[in-house]
């Protein structure tokens, strides 16, 4: 299996009105690039027909360089959990997590793994802060703003320095993430601070990068859901105090010093790669 290959996670909860043409979009996608790939639907407790959209889509058209499967979590654990499903079930040394309604192009995504099939970083991810004019349709007026109040917040409550932690499409170097992966705990909205915290502490090369990006009305973040995400940055912080995040930042930092020369992840093997063999053999 090519290195130069992607894994793809789209978390999904009751989005079958939608997830079909994202499907399609991504395994288009991934069938013109030279290494292929696969894309994993993890449906968290759907009660509509996600997963049976899903398997229709990747029985359409067999592809020789794309797979696709759909992973059931049943009942709903929130996206937190569906992603580490997700990445955790990666059979490729790069994987990348996108939202279901794909608000950012599929097109960027060289703007996510490019960097870590360099060598250079061990997690990318997207930013709406950097370069706010790559924004086509934004939020309404108030959730942007709450989404900059949560960003300070975040920033204050536990010293990441990154603008936008938020936005749902992250990429990440599996030989190194592994562990950062594993030691999450938090599973809903704030699940993508947890994530670059564990990683940032175990001083993995990080990137936070301008995406273009576009607001795709139906979404499921609610006044709720936001509240919840200021209660979990004080759960990050008292995860870290009680040293729960410990063996995970010191098996990634492990992990990274194995890898510190940087190859070009084209010139890694198959038998360096790392799967949880229990995920890796759920496919349609």
């Amino acid at each position: 299996m090519s290195s130069a290959s992607l894994s793809i996670i789209i978390p999904a909860y009751n989005e079958s009105a939608r997830i079909g043409k994202t499907l399609r979009e991504l395994v288009a996608y991934l069938a013109e690039q030279a290494g292929g790939g696969e894309v994993i639907v993890v449906d968290d407790g759907s009660k509509d027909d996600t997963a049976r959209v899903a398997e229709g889509v990747f029985g359409e058209r067999p592809l020789r360089n794309v797979e696709g499967r759909v992973i059931r979590v049943e009942p709903n654990r929130g996206k937190g959990n569906a992603v580490r499903t997700g990445l955790l079930a990666a059979r490729h040394t790069v994987a990348a997590f996108f939202d279901a309604d794909l608000s950012m192009p599929v097109t960027e995504t060289p703007k996510l793994v490019e960097p870590i099939r360099s060598g250079q970083y061990d997690v990318v991810f997207g930013s709406r802060a950097l370069d706010r004019r790559l924004i086509g349709t934004h939020q309404p007026w108030t959730r942007e703003q709450s989404g900059r109040v949560f960003n300070l917040v975040m920033r204050a409550l536990t010293g990441l320095p990154f603008k936008d932690t938020q936005c749902g499409f992250k990429a990440f170097r599996m030989d190194v993430c592994r562990a950062v992966v594993e030691g999450a705990l938090i599973d809903r909205f704030g699940f993508d601070v947890e994530l670059l915290f564990i990683a940032h502490r175990a001083g993995l090369s990080m990137l936070e990068y301008p995406v273009r990006w576009n607001d795709v009305a139906g979404g499921s973040v609610s006044f709720k859901t936001g509240l919840q995400g200021f209660a979990e940055l004080n759960e990050v912080r008292r995860n870290n105090a009680r040293g729960l995040y410990d063996e995970a930042i010191a098996r990634a930092r492990e992990a990274a010093e194995k890898v510190k020369n940087r190859r070009r992840l084209t010139e890694v093997t198959e038998a360096e790669t790392d799967v949880s063999p229990e995920l890796a053999g759920q496919r349609i």
